[in-house]
């Protein structure tokens, strides 16, 4: 059953005034600060809506941040009961060091419609639309994800550009893309936007993939899920911790693989609003006496893929 789309503007709302509470952070080096306001401002707005919420996907222990944490009761109450998936601050050294792409982010469906992921790592890909949904797979070796993903998109393998983390940990896969002479767009944090960039060829962006948050995967897939780009995630469970904590949360296949419709089930609501600029929307700016915010929003249910403008006043 799709969203009202009314509930829009709220959620908008919600993403829009953190990064606003966090706004000022920017440059300051303190990540914790910048993280905890747009928190706070987060967990108020979303309680001002006619809403019974849960959060499924919150800050957890990897961020050791002030949390949004999971199993917490958010909203005004009311019939509409919904599954909640939040990132206050992605990229919270961005907003310290003042650097392009931070972003503040939610995504809420229907109750039971989002997969609640265990605070641990995830190997993911995200792939365009126009690839057909065969083509990519993550047990599939990277040689055979690329070749078939050129071949979908009538390119040379030289002109395909891949886009990951660069992390130590991603150091083999990024040699054997320098080796096959692929081009690499290297993104220091933020992999939710990474994944984004599969939705669009202005961002020249064909293929996401590499390891990073659980949580900041399921966000991936409530965003491109509009886009009808495919999106597919595997949790890392490597220590007894995370298997216990998998176990409690109901997850008994340890090695499955998540398609986007596993993910995500039926409509979801995302909204990112941009703190520092970046690939997907600008930063907050300062006009009149108002904060101008851009905020990317998706909504399935009534196909909607845009970025939506907002002012607030600034008050004093």
């Amino acid at each position: 059953m799709p969203l009202d789309k009314n509930l829009i503007d709220k959620i908008i709302k919600v993403t829009s005034t953190a990064a606003i509470s966090c706004h000022k952070f920017v440059g300051k080096n303190d990540k914790e600060k910048a993280d905890k306001a747009a928190t706070d401002s987060m967990r108020n707005e979303i309680n001002k809506i006619e809403i019974s919420g849960k959060i499924v996907i919150g800050e957890g222990e990897l961020d050791e941040a002030p949390m949004l944490y999971i199993g917490e009761k958010l909203g005004k109450g009311g019939n509409l009961e919904v599954d909640i998936a939040v990132d206050p601050v992605e990229g919270t050294n961005f907003v310290a060091k003042n650097l392009p792409g931070a972003l503040s982010m939610i995504s809420i469906a229907e109750k039971g419609n989002l997969l609640n992921a265990p605070e641990t790592y995830m190997e993911k890909l995200a792939v365009s639309n126009k690839v057909p949904d065969d083509a990519t797979d993550l047990d599939f070796s990277l040689e055979r994800n690329v070749k078939n993903i050129a071949d979908a998109l009538n390119k040379d393998i030289k002109d395909v550009t891949v886009c990951l983390l660069d992390r130590p940990r991603h150091k083999k896969m990024i040699n054997k893309l320098q080796n096959m002479n692929v081009k690499m767009k290297l993104i220091s944090d933020g992999d939710v936007s990474g994944a984004l960039m599969v939705t669009n060829k202005k961002y020249n962006v064909d293929f996401f993939l590499g390891i990073g948050g659980g949580p900041e995967g399921v966000l991936a897939a409530s965003a491109i899920d509009a886009y009808g780009c495919k999106f597919q995630g595997r949790f890392i469970f490597d220590n007894d911790k995370n298997i216990y904590r998998a176990k409690q949360m109901g997850i008994v296949d340890l090695t499955k693989k998540y398609n986007l419709k596993e993910i995500v089930k039926g409509d979801s609501i995302f909204c990112a609003t941009g703190i520092t600029n970046g690939d997907l929307v600008e930063g907050i700016k300062i006009k009149d006496n108002k904060y101008i915010t851009e905020t990317l929003v998706t909504h399935k249910g009534s196909n909607m893929c845009k970025i939506v403008l907002s002012e607030d006043t600034i008050k004093t």
